[in-house]
This record gives structure tokens, C-alpha cells and sequence, in this order.
């Protein structure tokens, strides 16, 4: 056995954490030798309820878990982390100008990363998953100067998935049978989902997802805006937010963090763009396809882009 990794995970008292945290707990992202000392940070008035999800870890009778930690100070979740999973943010209420809830989440992550700055290991892994998510994570990134930009992602996978699925369904295969579609820019409507480089495995074949679906109206149509627009029709169906597919999402990016991405494969993450050759200016917080080795990212360069995806 190794020795054990803390994990931070914040707005532990939430859906998505309710629905992320067995799996870190069983060996699912960094897998089944690694033991964890997890650690659940949330707000003072969610304690009582932080009880209840820490008493339900300790009764899963995890073995990987060698310590579960609920608190809402920061001097005590950010100590010597390994790993932080931002998922707590303010969300949108009804009525709220986007402006203000920018400003408040602004103040959360800049808190957040100066406390990463602090109180946490120089080498530690951010994911940030609270939305806006790429304002966020670049926000934690500039407020933590002395760990480096590369260690911070944010999450675009739910995206990227979403999308694979969407392919998949329209085939008949399963997700697996799909790779390398991008998902490029923001976590919002505005992001583009992006096939051209998407391969689908059929009859043991793999081919472009263009010459596998022979429909380049959808491709270029109902596809992009299904994909742009799930997380509100998941909204407006279940009256709550995505939170099982998001966990599973925020899951196969930090496993491909800490264990690479498969050879001939890229995945999709919201990284800084410095350096980048799609033009894409630098000091911006940008989903990209990378690929990921010894735990570190590179940005898949050379990609042609057509004129429809310009």
C-alpha cells in the first residue's frame, strides 16, 4: 500500500458530491492501492447535513479510506493537499443579474486560491467544477501565484461525454466505441462541440465520425445544440442540476490526471491557453484536447480546423 493522498472535495454537502464521493472513496479515480484521507469542506449553515454524508462514508466500510474529514475551515480542508476538487459555488438564483453572481464566486475562488496558496502542497492537482467554471478556475489560479497554472483545470468532461454519447446513441454503439471529440471554449452554451477529428469504432473498423454518420445536417445542426444545451434540459426535466453525470464526468478527468490518457486518445479540459497554437490568446482559461502523461497535460497541437468549425 502507498502512502495515503488527501483529497479535498468542497460543496461537500451537495448533489454532486453526494453522487462523486463513494467512487473516490472505492478505488474508482486513483485506484485500488491508493488510500485516501478525504477531506469535505462546506459552508458553516450545510454542517449538519456534512454529518450525515460523513456518517454514510463511515458507514460504506471503505478501505481505502483511511480518515474522512468534514469542516468548514479553510486552514483545516486546504492542509498538505494532494488533490482539491472544487465543486462549491454560488449558484444562479431566479432574478439574479449574471454580473453579481460572477462577483460573488469571484470572492469564493480568490478565497480558495489563497488558500491553496497557503496552506496546500506546491505540487497539488485543482479541479475546479463550480460553474462559471473557467472564471472560476482562472480566478483560484491568479490567487495561488506560487503553484503553478498547469496544475489547474477546470472541467469540461461533462461536455465532452455528453457529446461522445450523443454520437454513440445516434450510431447504435456504446460511448466507449467514441474518441477524440473536442470540446473547445467555455463550459456554457457557448462552448463547441467538435467532431472532426472523432473517431467511432464499428465492425472492429475504426472511421471519422463524419463518414460513420452520413449526416452532416444534424453534425452540424440538432448535435451542437443538444450537447450546448443538456445541462438545461436536464434542469428543466428533473428540476435539479446534473449531478450523477457530472460526477462521472469530474471522475474520468481526475483518473486521467493521475493515470494518463490512453495511447491515440485525447479528452477535453479547461486549461490555461498560453502557448497555444489555435490562436486562442494567452492568460485565458480555454477547453482544449489534450493529452495527459506523468500527470501533466500538453495541448494536442497540429489539429486542422475547418472553415465550419472557425
Amino acid at each position: 500500500m502507498s502512502e495515503p493522498i488527501r483529497v479535498l472535495v468542497t460543496g461537500a454537502a451537495g448533489q454532486i458530491a453526494y453522487s462523486l464521493l463513494y467512487s473516490i472513496g472505492n478505488g474508482s479515480v486513483f485506484g485500488k492501492d491508493q488510500p485516501i484521507i478525504l477531506v469535505l469542506l462546506d459552508i458553516t449553515p450545510m454542517m449538519g447535513v456534512l454529518d450525515g454524508v460523513l456518517m454514510e462514508l463511515q458507514d460504506c466500510a471503505l478501505p481505502l479510506l483511511k480518515d474522512v474529514i468534514a469542516t468548514d475551515k479553510e486552514d483545516v480542508a486546504f492542509k498538505d493537499l494532494d488533490v482539491a476538487i472544487l465543486v462549491g459555488s454560488m449558484p444562479r438564483r431566479d432574478g439574479m443579474e449574471r454580473k453579481d453572481l460572477l462577483k460573488a464566486n469571484v470572492k469564493i475562488f480568490k478565497c480558495q486560491g489563497a488558500a491553496l496558496e497557503k496552506y496546500a502542497k506546491k505540487s497539488v492537482k485543482v479541479i475546479v467544477v463550480g460553474n462559471p467554471a473557467n472564471t472560476n478556475c482562472l480566478t483560484a489560479a491568479k490567487s495561488a501565484p506560487s503553484i503553478p497554472k498547469e496544475n489547474f483545470s477546470c472541467l469540461t468532461r461533462l461536455d465532452h461525454n455528453r457529446a461522445k454519447a450523443q454520437i454513440a446513441l445516434k450510431l447504435g454503439v456504446t460511448s466507449d466505441d467514441v474518441k477524440n471529440v473536442i470540446i473547445w471554449g467555455n463550459h456554457s452554451s457557448t462552448q463547441y462541440p467538435d467532431v472532426s477529428h472523432a473517431k467511432v469504432k464499428l465492425q472492429g473498423k475504426e472511421v471519422g465520425v463524419y463518414d460513420a454518420l452520413k449526416d452532416d445536417s444534424w453534425l452540424k445542426g440538432e448535435f451542437i445544440t443538444t450537447v450546448q444545451q443538456r445541462g438545461a434540459a436536464v434542469i428543466k426535466a428533473r428540476k435539479l442540476s446534473s449531478a450523477m453525470s457530472a460526477a462521472k464526468a469530474i471522475c474520468d478527468h481526475v483518473r486521467d490526471i493521475w493515470f494518463g490518457t490512453p495511447e491515440g486518445e485525447f479528452v477535453s479540459m479547461g486549461i490555461i491557453s498560453d502557448g497555444n497554437s489555435y490562436g486562442v490568446p494567452d492568460d485565458l482559461l480555454y477547453s482544449f484536447p489534450v493529452t495527459i502523461k506523468n500527470k501533466t497535460w500538453k495541448i494536442v497541437e497540429g489539429l486542422t480546423i475547418n472553415d465550419f468549425s472557425r
